[in-house]
Formats: C-alpha cells, sequence, structure tokens
C-alpha cells in the first residue's frame, strides 16, 4: 500500500483531449481489488485502504497534477466495507465517475461516498447470499462427497471451480459497473431478476444438501426383536426396505425444528452428543 502515498508522475498533458481509459486500465484496477480487497482490514476504515490501492492505476492515468492524484486517493480512503466478490460493481461505478470528473464533470466527493455507502450495505447483503451462503456450500458438499470416495479429484474441482466462478461474477460485475455506470445496479436489481437467481440457487442447493444428509449422516438402529426363530432386525427388515436413510432425515428435521426454535448450534451439540452416548450405551442406536 506504500504506492499510495507515492504517485508523482510528471508527464505532459493535452488539455484538448478528453482522458479516456483503456480496458487495460481497467483490468488492472480490478486485478488489486480481486486479490488485496481484505489484505488490509482495519476496524477504523474497514477496506478502505485497499479500495484506493485498486484505484490507483486510475488516478494515475486520468490525473497528472500531483495536487489531483492526492485528493483523489484521500476520497478513496473513506470508510468502505462490501462482499468483495458482488460488491465490485460499485468500483466499476466510482471509475465511470472518475473519468467523469477528470473530464470535466462537476462531481464533488459526497458524490463519490453517496455512491459507496449507499451500495456497498445491499449488494453486502446479496453477496454474502450468493458467493457464501449459495456458491461455496454447494461446491463443499458436492466436493467432499468426491472426497470421501477416496478420489483425489475433489479437492482439486473445488479449488478450480471456486476460483473460475468467482472471478467471472467479479470481473463481469466489474466491467458492467464501470460500462453502465449508475445505471448497473439498477439494470442488475430490475425486476427482481437477482432475487430470482438467489431462490434458484437457494433451492438447488437445499435439494444437494437434502441428498447428502442420506449420506453423511449414519445412523442406524440395533433394536432386533426375536419373533419364534426368526430374528427381526427392525433397520434392515424395515426402515430400509420402508424407506432408506429414514433415521438420519427424522434427525435432520428435529434439528433443524430446534434451530427454529431459537436453540444455539452449541446446545444441539452437546444434545447431539449426550442422546448418542446414552442411546449407543443403551444399544438402541
Amino acid at each position: 500500500m506504500s504506492e499510495v502515498s507515492n504517485i508523482a508522475e510528471n508527464k505532459p498533458i493535452d488539455k484538448n483531449k478528453d482522458k479516456i481509459l483503456e480496458k487495460k486500465d481497467v483490468i488492472k484496477s480490478w486485478i488489486r481489488w480481486f486479490f488485496f480487497a481484505q489484505s488490509n482490514y482495519n476496524y477504523e476504515r474497514l477496506q478502505a485502504t485497499s479500495f484506493a490501492h485498486s484505484m490507483l492505476p486510475i488516478i494515475k492515468k486520468l490525473y497528472k497534477d500531483d495536487g489531483d492524484k492526492k485528493a483523489a486517493v484521500q476520497r478513496h480512503l473513506a470508510f468502505f466495507n462490501t462482499e468483495p466478490i458482488c460488491g465490485s460493481v460499485i468500483h466499476g461505478i466510482t471509475i465511470a465517475m472518475e473519468e467523469e470528473k477528470s473530464n470535466g464533470n462537476s462531481i464533488n466527493d459526497e458524490g463519490f461516498n453517496a455512491i459507496k455507502t449507499g451500495l456497498m450495505g445491499p449488494l453486502a447483503g446479496v453477496g454474502d447470499t450468493l458467493t457464501q451462503g449459495i456458491i461455496t456450500p454447494i461446491l463443499l458438499a458436492i466436493c467432499i462427497g468426491i472426497t470421501n470416495t477416496q478420489n483425489i479429484a475433489g479437492p482439486i474441482i473445488f479449488f478450480i471451480a471456486q476460483y473460475v466462478i468467482m472471478t467471472s461474477i467479479s470481473l463481469s460485475l466489474w466491467m458492467s459497473g464501470y460500462n453502465l455506470g449508475k445505471k448497473a445496479v439498477e439494470q442488475i436489481l430490475q425486476g427482481g431478476k437477482i432475487n430470482k437467481v438467489i431462490e434458484t440457487a437457494s433451492v438447488l442447493g437445499t435439494l444437494v444438501m437434502g441428498g447428502l444428509v442420506g449420506r453423511f449422516i449414519t445412523l442406524q438402529t440395533k433394536l432386533a426383536f426375536n419373533m419364534g426363530e426368526v430374528k427381526f432386525s427392525l433397520q434392515t427388515d424395515l426402515l430400509d426396505k420402508l424407506m432408506p436413510g429414514l433415521i438420519p432425515l427424522v434427525l435432520t428435521l428435529i434439528v433443524l425444528k430446534m434451530v427454529k426454535k431459537g436453540i444455539s448450534p452449541i446446545k444441539l451439540m452437546v444434545i447431539l452428543i449426550l442422546a448418542g452416548a446414552i442411546l449407543g450405551a443403551l444399544g438402541i442406536f
């Protein structure tokens, strides 16, 4: 981040020519954000220094006067915090605004801050839901299942898929923000499309996680009865034929019901451990 305080550049400027950014400049800025978005978190301004760091290629390209450069860096050191992937659209919009400002349009620092503070909260909510609540858990569930079969492809697939998906989302939103300016977010949120994407992904995630319940929760009863000369096993002779994985499903539904009632995960873990120990000692499970 030392580059933030060292931005002197003394090249002549053609005042008759608009300062227009090239695609490589915008991508260079995105690379900085993608790799260093959370590298300098602090409790005072959170991602502010990373935001300013990502804007340096843009600032150096658009402004030749040292005072203008310092002012630009300073306005991007204001408090900022959002989800790094989906929140990247804010940076694209900011770059477009910075380009307009360098070409003479009247955009003050309050205008930049208003855009950032107005969008970083909603986009953080969308981003956290989509990336941390849906995409990553689904990929983990699938790849852990592959890994449990002693297949090394599991972690490899997760690593590649995770970065391909996240990179694609981040870069596309960054470029959309730059190309569309303030209309980018309106277009993304228009008609509730993003809500439909999140809802669809949530349903898919629920189906995947539900399908894995019977695979990862291995709970069987040992109860058996002698019926004359025949030994009747409640698990193999009834439950497995009626519905394989019925006990894990019932346990999952019970835990879900307890979570909805407000019981904390720690209490649930203690309850499950004690219940498992007692029922196991009694020979029931």
